[in-house]
């Protein structure tokens, strides 16, 4: 992947901002494990590498290729890391300082968690992917919990990103079509960012947009086989989530990628975690409430909506969120994200709001059947979610975001 000819493509972008992701390398293809030393270049020769059994397995040899390549490695390994938080960012921050460099091998919360402690100790940050599970592979932001509250950290970038797609290809079908729900998310996360835009007057790039449903609709294509062990198929699919990874990077923010349906799947972890429970996939999650979110918004725009001042409950806010996070809520709404928006003016760009949502979801109909396609989970009963926490999580999970949504407009509209 040409990540310098994508940057030199927004030269002189009409949004304004300089488009820049320093010294990103990608290199996504057959049988890069063997070369893995030789495509970290000049990556520090001490390296910290950080992996969990089953990541460690599905890359096997790594640690003799690196050494072969002149590399002298540290090995953290977890049994099986499932959840980013703050605790293993100081552990591996604090591991980082006595190394060159840190070496993710794996996705998902590994990465996250690398990413944020290799910023924190100031080294530089590269991944070898085990699979095609989620979005953040290029990204400069980490999802990180604390004290079971998830909260999204700008850091930085990785220098490089190396995906086999022989490796990516026999991973595990579920993390697959995990990979797929978080890139279907992203008709959620621009409809949402464009209507930001129009109502909150957030900043919003089209081309960076486009960036992301660029390798939104390929890996679209390629929906009936994502559950094949095809190179193919795991190529586009890296190649969509690293796109997106990178949008993010582009602009320094998460909406290229991430909208209200990311923001369910949060609320439904944390109350998760706080009751001890495991939570499952993050992509898996993401896909589940991608679906709701786009029959939501859908029934919104059908609907003959008035507007009101924000009629929020907050004491049934604060009762959904618990004791346990009603400070974190309470500190990101005040002021509330709606607090500068008009229900007059509003009710003016109704009609330009249900264009957007025309313009950027597709029918519900038609994201099932490719969720279906992929293989990928389609109900909370299969991320197991149960019908109350999923109910409450779609009502109250706009309340974690200093942001707007079109959920977050919602306690503004009479339906």
């Amino acid at each position: 992947m040409d990540i310098n000819r994508i940057i030199a493509d927004l030269k002189d972008c009409p949004c304004g901002r300089e488009h820049t992701a320093p010294g990103m390398r990608v290199e996504i293809g057959p049988n890069l494990l063997e070369r893995t030393g030789e495509l970290l270049g000049d990556f520090p020769r001490e390296l910290l590498v950080v992996a969990d059994r089953n990541t460690l397995a599905a890359s096997e040899g790594i640690m003799e290729i690196l050494a072969e390549s002149g590399f002298s490695c540290t090995l953290k390994c977890y049994d099986d890391m499932r959840t980013a938080n703050s605790e293993d960012v100081k552990l591996i921050a604090n591991l980082a300082h006595g190394c060159g460099g840190v070496l993710s091998v794996g996705t998902g919360s590994l990465n996250d968690i690398c990413r944020l402690a290799s910023y924190e100790a100031g080294k530089p940050f590269a991944i070898f992917a085990t699979a095609p599970s989620m979005d953040g592979f290029a990204s400069n932001t980490a999802p990180i919990t604390y004290a079971n509250f998830k909260k999204s950290i700008l850091c930085h970038a990785p220098s490089v990103i190396i995906g086999d797609t022989r490796i990516l290809a026999r991973s595990p079908v579920v993390l697959k079509a995990a990979g797929f729900g978080d890139m279907i998310a992203k008709y959620v996360a621009l409809t949402d960012w464009r209507v930001a835009n129009l109502t909150d007057g957030e900043y919003f790039c089209p081309r960076v947009a486009a960036i992301t449903k660029a390798g939104l609709e390929k890996v679209m294509a390629l929906a009936e086989k994502v559950q094949e062990e095809s190179p193919e198929a795991a190529a586009a699919l890296i190649e969509g989530l690293v796109l997106t990874g990178l949008a993010m990077t582009l602009t320094n923010l998460t909406r290229p990628a991430s909208g209200a349906e990311h923001v369910l799947a949060h609320f439904w972890e944390i109350k998760k975690l706080e009751q001890g429970k495991p939570s499952d996939f993050h992509g898996k999650k993401v896909g589940v409430a991608t679906l709701m979110t786009v029959k939501l918004y859908h029934e919104i725009a059908r609907s003959d909506v008035r507007f009101r001042a924000d009629a929020t409950d907050w004491d049934a806010v604060y009762e959904a969120y618990g004791k346990n996070f009603i400070n974190d809520i309470k500190t990101l709404n005040d002021p509330t994200p709606t607090s500068n928006i008009d229900p007059v003016v509003l009710a003016e760009q109704w009609p330009q709001i249900k264009e957007i949502i025309r313009d950027e979801l597709p029918p519900y109909e038609d994201l099932f059947a490719l969720m279906q396609k992929a293989g990928a989970a389609t109900t909370i009963e299969e991320i197991d979610i149960d019908p109350v926490l999923a109910d409450t999580g779609v009502k109250y999970h706009s309340y974690m975001r200093e942001r707007i949504n079109l959920s977050r407009l919602i306690p503004m509209m009479t339906l």
